[in-house]
């Protein structure tokens, strides 16, 4: 399979609800957990730039504030048995390496799936972009509990869809209202975090995380469970910091 048509097959998996939800080779427990993704997905086993990982020691670097240009809006929450996942609309747009990509869609974990100097998150989001050849960038947000929450991701996840079910969004909540700072993160080459555990993926960290209301994570883990994969080697790779 040539590179452009395996980046179109990847976000199919990636990006398509119906996909997910029909999926049952792969879990979080049991005899489908991650120390099995690999008999189906070898890359899950045999891949040297998985995701996530423990930032411990990254490196300073001379890098850019993160150009994030989301304009959309949400339109519908999914709960495609993995992850609630979050549908967008309008034109949503990270510009970075020359390159534009789009948000396709943003989903959650609980607890995160990535740390930060040996931290664990409750909660962990994940923007998922594409450019136009199909490679990805993934910007990760990290949430913790604060009474002063964010008031756009309680107004977000105010009715959380059950397993394989759909909520169509009526208020105007955009993406951008969830994002904290964009100045200051981490980048490396990782992987999806699920089957087919896709590598050659841009990750971006932002170091600060958006405070949430602590009913909402709880609310959120109690339908998704823990469906966090565990930390992946690091191997060779440098973390770089902005």
């Amino acid at each position: 399979m040539k590179k452009t048509q395996l980046a179109i097959a990847t976000i199919g998996i990636l990006l398509s609800a119906s996909v997910l939800a029909s999926e049952d080779k792969w879990g979080y427990t049991g005899e489908h957990g991650p120390e099995h993704w690999g008999d189906t997905y070898p890359t899950c086993s045999s891949g040297s730039s998985q995701s996530p990982v423990n930032i411990t020691q990254p490196s300073e670097a001379e890098l850019l504030p993160l150009d994030i240009q989301y304009q959309g809006k949400v339109s519908a929450l999914t709960n495609n048995g993995h992850t609630v996942q979050a549908q967008v609309e309008g034109l949503n747009t990270l510009f970075v390496d020359g390159k534009s990509f789009e948000l396709k869609q943003f989903h959650f974990h609980t607890p995160s799936e990535n740390f930060i100097k040996n931290r664990q998150y409750p909660l962990e989001a994940h923007f998922v972009h594409a450019d136009e050849k199909g490679n990805l960038a993934v910007v990760a947000v990290m949430f913790q509990a604060d009474p002063a929450y964010n008031k756009s991701l309680s107004s977000l996840l105010a009715e959380i869809p059950s397993k394989h079910d759909e909520i169509k969004l009526e208020a105007e909540i955009k993406p951008s209202q969830l994002l904290p700072s964009t100045e200051h993160y981490y980048r490396f080459s990782g992987s999806l975090t699920t089957p087919p555990c896709s590598e050659g993926v841009r990750w971006f960290v932002l170091q600060e995380p958006v405070p949430a209301s602590s009913k909402r994570i709880s609310m959120m883990h109690e339908v998704m469970g823990d469906n966090n994969r565990p930390l992946q080697p690091l191997n060779a790779r440098v973390v770089i910091e902005k």
